[in-house]
């Protein structure tokens, strides 16, 4: 299992809407996700940060799932009305949306 944290951040003038729709996420993209091989996911919210965790299979690699999730068309959709809403974080490929960042401890 590979377990991956990122961040991004979410400007107050946009958290409400941000979260409206994260009160209800589509259960497409919840499948795709899954699909994809990401289990535990949770996003978390600090001020202006957000801050994501998930696992994904051993399966599978973080490559992977990404493709796999992009080649969804409702999850595509989803994600025109989320990116909008979020600021990326200076360092973020320019491919990618949010900031991985690097994991340097863990403890089972």
């Amino acid at each position: 299992m590979e377990r991956v944290a990122q961040r991004i951040d979410l400007p107050r003038s946009n958290q409400e809407e941000y979260l409206r729709l994260h009160r209800s996420v589509w259960p497409e993209v919840e499948a795709t996700l899954t699909r994809a091989g990401i289990r535990n996911y949770s996003i978390f919210l600090a001020d202006e940060m957000l801050f994501a965790y998930f696992e994904i299979d051993s399966a599978t690699s973080f490559a992977h799932a990404s493709a796999t999730i992009a080649q969804d068309p409702k999850t595509r959709e989803w994600w025109k009305l989320t990116d909008p809403l979020q600021r990326r974080v200076e360092g973020t490929p320019d491919n990618e949306q949010w900031f991985r960042l690097q994991e340097i401890w863990h403890l089972d």
